[in-house]
């Protein structure tokens, strides 16, 4: 497939029984974040990695409590894609939503597909 192929599509997040379409994929570059609302309020943080795969997590930071995840640097740790908060710099697995750097706090994560 071709890297303009896999640029196409949308992302969607698993919403009950069906799934939500959040956005064009054509809008996420890999390592940065893409912050959206969901029609109850929720604010998810959507990333692509350079490998084409999409990931959703909560936005909020849980240790300041602003909506600024979308916002954090991408990386990985031990092969585990994450994303700094840009406030305080922890560490958020992409995969499973936990903190890398306090395994006793988590962020949520949402099932993602882009088609």
């Amino acid at each position: 497939m071709s890297t303009q192929a896999m640029r196409t599509g949308t992302v969607r997040l698993a919403d009950g029984d069906g799934w939500l379409a959040v956005c064009a994929l054509a809008l996420l570059t890999p390592g940065r974040g893409v912050a959206a609302l969901l029609p109850d309020g929720r604010q998810v943080a959507l990333f692509t990695d350079r490998a084409g795969r999409v990931y959703a997590i909560g936005n909020r930071d849980p240790f300041t409590g602003a909506y600024v995840l979308s916002r954090g640097l991408v990386g990985s740790a031990d092969g585990r894609p994450f994303v700094a908060s840009p406030l305080l710099k922890q560490r958020f697995d992409l995969a499973t939503g936990v903190c890398l750097d306090d395994d006793g706090v988590r962020v949520p994560v949402y099932a993602v597909r882009a088609d």
